[in-house]
């Protein structure tokens, strides 16, 4: 028999979603020490995928590229017969049920009961007869076909990702029957080509179907790793996802554990003091989130030798900052600071001299930076003056959250200390009522504009790599000693997946 070219059949790799690594791989004697992020994935989200695994069969099957399945074989009084099955399309499929099952320590079962399928073509058949009587015909057929699949899917890897193995898959049919011009034929006609043809499509397709699940698997595998490692890079900063430890594999959960390090440019990220135990996590919610304090402090450095960590205020900004408070001693310092110059002719830079310092305690987030202010004015018909200049330790506690697809970042308690001080307005330094003033504008109002700037920044951010697609429900941002869990439930975008197949199939 000969079955030309690959039939591409999307199915079952969607399961591997969030999934990483196996024992193929070298990880060391300490399996956690390197460890930045962990994601654990339980059985209610696996459920949840597994639904979608009709509408992956579905458009497999529609964009499938179905080969010429030929054969012969001889017979008594007509001589030998051959044929062939050509222009093979799908009519109509349909999946009764799909179920998953996590086999600790082994590997992802998914059952798929009665597959029914139907499938139309033509078929070109010829024989020779016993006085050199030689007879070609051509028909159109329908072959009725209903299929349970078993798939167990084991996690390798290769170069630091995962490789998915589908290959030990299992096909059993039903029913397989042939329908000749809608039964028009003679019987025997049918009878005879439902005999062989029959037998030989079931050897093909169980070879062929399986190893285009186990293709895909690993083409799905291979998609959702790029996936998650373009979700973690903007621009020149990157995080490096590869594989830091083996999977565990529950009959609850799945967990995969990731390096975490930070890439940029000649920057050269370390980490081997991890926290993480599994023990960390539960098992309540569909998708937990794992991450280290260290990644937060790699991608604070990186950030600051971006430049990223500037900001530029003038105009109606900035007169919101020195204005919160209508009172006298209000005034007087801001006719003091801008020597009577409009906000419009003035510009105040703030910027971070060192990377901050990225602290996970249970109250929250503490971010400590050192920070530089310069505020010049530019008067009309003359030169820019700078009129302040000053550097301070800003200590803030921050908690997190995502609601509405919108991160929140909510300051608490801050604490401000002056490293560097210079104003124009009071050379000596000894007039209490500008430090005092700026100090109070700084915590109430500068602070907030501050993380005000960065909430939508992030957000887009987030967007942009796609999670605005998903409906998240529930979120939790827990900061704890050391490290953070991001822990939720959510529905998943079948569109992005079924795009992908569209355009590989």
């Amino acid at each position: 028999m000969l079955w030309a070219g690959r039939m591409r059949l999307g199915t079952f790799g969607i399961l591997l979603m969030l999934v990483r690594a196996s024992a193929a791989c070298e990880f060391g004697p300490f399996p956690y020490s390197v460890t930045g992020i962990v994601c654990r994935m339980t059985k209610p989200a696996a459920l949840l995928l597994n639904q979608e695994t009709a509408q992956v069969i579905q458009a497999a099957f529609r964009n499938a590229k179905f080969p010429n399945i030929t054969g012969e074989r001889s017979m008594r009084l007509l001589g030998k017969v051959a044929y062939g099955l050509t222009n093979i399309q799908v009519n109509d499929l349909s999946i009764e049920q799909s179920e998953v099952e996590l086999k600790e320590n082994d590997a992802i079962h998914i059952a798929i009961k009665n597959v029914t399928a139907f499938f139309k073509g033509t078929l070109n058949y010829g024989y020779a007869g016993a006085w050199f009587l030689q007879l070609f015909h051509s028909v159109d057929f329908e072959i009725e076909s209903s299929i349970d699949l078993q798939i167990n899917i084991k996690l390798t890897c290769q170069k630091d990702q995962v490789a998915a193995d589908a290959s030990d898959c299992y096909l059993t049919f039903h029913k397989l029957t042939l329908h000749l011009q809608g039964d028009k034929e003679p019987g025997w006609l049918k009878q005879l080509f439902t005999d062989f043809i029959s037998f030989t499509l079931k050897l093909v397709l169980k070879r062929e179907v399986c190893n285009e699940i186990n293709f895909l698997a690993q083409v799905l595998a291979n998609f959702v790793h790029d996936l998650a490692a373009n979700f973690v890079r903007d621009e020149d900063i990157s995080v490096d996802i590869s594989l830091a430890s083996a999977p565990l594999i529950k009959a609850n959960y799945l967990e995969s554990y990731h390096k975490g390090l930070i890439r940029y440019k000649n920057y050269s990220d370390v980490f081997s003091d991890s926290v993480f135990s599994p023990s960390l996590l539960t098992e309540s919610r569909m998708l937990y989130f794992w991450l280290s304090e260290h990644i937060l402090n790699s991608l604070a450095t990186a950030a600051f030798l971006d430049k990223r960590l500037a900001l530029t205020i003038r105009g109606e900004k900035l007169q919101a900052l020195f204005e919160m408070e209508d009172t006298e001693t209000q005034r007087k310092v801001v006719q003091m600071i801008f020597q009577g110059t409009s906000y419009n002719d003035s510009v105040a830079k703030v910027w971070s001299l060192a990377h901050p310092q990225i602290s996970l305690q249970p109250e929250g987030t503490v971010v400590k930076s050192l920070v530089a202010v310069e505020i010049s004015i530019f008067p009309p018909g003359e030169e820019s003056l700078m009129v302040l200049y000053m550097e301070k330790e800003i200590t803030v506690t921050i908690q997190a959250a995502y609601t509405e697809k919108k991160l929140i970042l909510h300051p608490l308690d801050s604490r401000i200390e002056f490293k560097v001080f210079k104003c124009t307005a009071d050379p000596s330094g000894n007039d209490p009522s500008i430090r005092n003033f700026l100090q109070t504008m700084i915590s109430v109002v500068g602070i907030p504009e501050v993380i005000s700037r960065i909430e939508p920044a992030l957000t887009s951010l987030m967007n942009s790599k796609g999670l605005n697609l998903f409906e998240i429900r529930n979120p939790e941002i827990i900061t704890r000693k050391g490290y953070i869990i991001v822990q939720l439930d959510f529905s998943f975008p079948n569109h992005l997946l079924l795009d992908f197949l569209e355009k590989m199939l």
